[in-house]
């Protein structure tokens, strides 16, 4: 079976504190370490009520000390966000404190909405200059900077010459995240693994995963393609209680997509009280069509057919189930008997 991971965006119930949400994420990714999961990433999103993964390098930090072999990394870091230096400084850190058990993963869209993403930047889009058109080059910059021997950088007349950190021995993996035919051709051109971000369900996965396999070129840290594809993923005892557990985050992406505003996610019952109207009720349900949702048996056929239509290498779970009235705030017993559950029928 293609390799299991797992990507966490932190997610915020209505009943919890964000105390409480970190607390369930990371109960989320011991469960994840033990059952034998290959990774664990943590996303970057700003702004929102809903997602408490605002800072992935503090997460990454957090989340490589509470477990034991797992790769911890970043799903991703909006690099447009952030100098390239400092993301460099903050991996090559937790590679060295976690020796081979960090991946940094590099996204372009900001993450938030367009004021949180200019007092993010520092109001470097001032200068008229969007900092996603330097994204090639300012990936390009992070990867040097993480090798052992650094990477020098001309500027003016004068050349620099840069490392991350002082003494390293060796570098995370770099992988580049994306969702269109963009991000495809340039982790192609520098032979970086990819990541084809089909959670989001725009579409253009066989695309923009055939458009990588044919144009990539190998470099030193890949010799040949590699890919992992993502999807959300509600598995329960039965296939209508996993319906039931997939509601809050329907729900929510509905919202998301019709405008409104990204709310903490409702408990089963709240949302089962307040039913959309049919028409609504229906898009929310075909924005979902592409999830994994049912029973064990279920849920692993869907995840192996989703594995062999993309011929992705990997395949990275992210698990949204909701969670029922009376359920501990610090916990998501769903979420982690979605993965347990996978791992049941996928994992040896």
């Amino acid at each position: 079976m293609t390799a299991l991971s797992v990507l966490d965006l932190v997610p915020v119930r209505s009943d919890q504190t964000t105390s409480d949400a970190l607390a369930a994420s990371l109960a989320l990714a011991r469960t994840a370490d033990d059952l034998g999961f290959a990774r664990y990433w943590l996303a970057e999103h700003h702004n929102m009520r809903a997602v408490a993964a605002t800072n992935p390098p503090v997460l990454v930090a957090l989340f490589a000390s509470a477990t034991r072999r797992i790769v911890v990394g970043s799903g991703g870091v909006m690099l447009p966000n952030h100098p390239a230096l400092v993301v460099a400084e903050q991996f090559g850190l937790l590679e060295a404190a976690f020796p081979g058990r960090i991946d940094l993963g590099i996204g372009r869209a900001p993450g938030s909405d367009p004021v949180t993403s200019y007092l993010l930047r520092g109001g470097r889009a001032a200068d008229g200059v969007d900092p996603a058109e330097q994204f090639p080059e300012e990936v390009a910059t992070v990867v040097g900077l993480l090798q052992p021997g650094g990477v020098s950088l001309a500027l003016g007349a004068r050349s620099y010459d840069l490392a991350a950190t002082p003494a390293a021995t060796s570098a995370p993996t770099v992988w580049l995240l994306g969702s269109s035919m963009y991000s495809a051709q340039l982790a192609a051109a520098r032979g970086l693994p990819y990541v084809f971000a089909s959670h989001f369900g725009g579409g253009g996965a066989h695309e923009a995963l055939a458009a990588y396999r044919s144009g990539f070129r190998p470099s030193e840290a890949l010799a040949a393609p590699r890919t992992i594809g993502v999807v959300n993923a509600v598995v329960a005892a039965d296939a209508d209680e996993a319906h039931r557990l997939a509601l809050p985050q329907q729900r929510s992406m509905y919202r998301l997509r019709s405008g409104g505003p990204l709310v903490p996610g409702e408990l089963v019952e709240d949302a089962e009280a307040s039913p959309l109207d049919p028409r609504a009720a229906a898009t929310a349900t075909a924005m979902s069509a592409t999830w994994v949702v049912g029973d064990a048996a279920s849920a692993a056929e869907q995840v192996r057919a989703f594995a062999d239509d993309l011929r992705v290498d990997e395949v990275m779970v992210s698990p949204v189930a909701g969670a029922f009235t009376g359920t501990p705030a610090d916990a998501s017993p769903a979420r982690e008997e979605t993965l347990r559950l996978l791992a049941q029928e996928l994992l040896p």
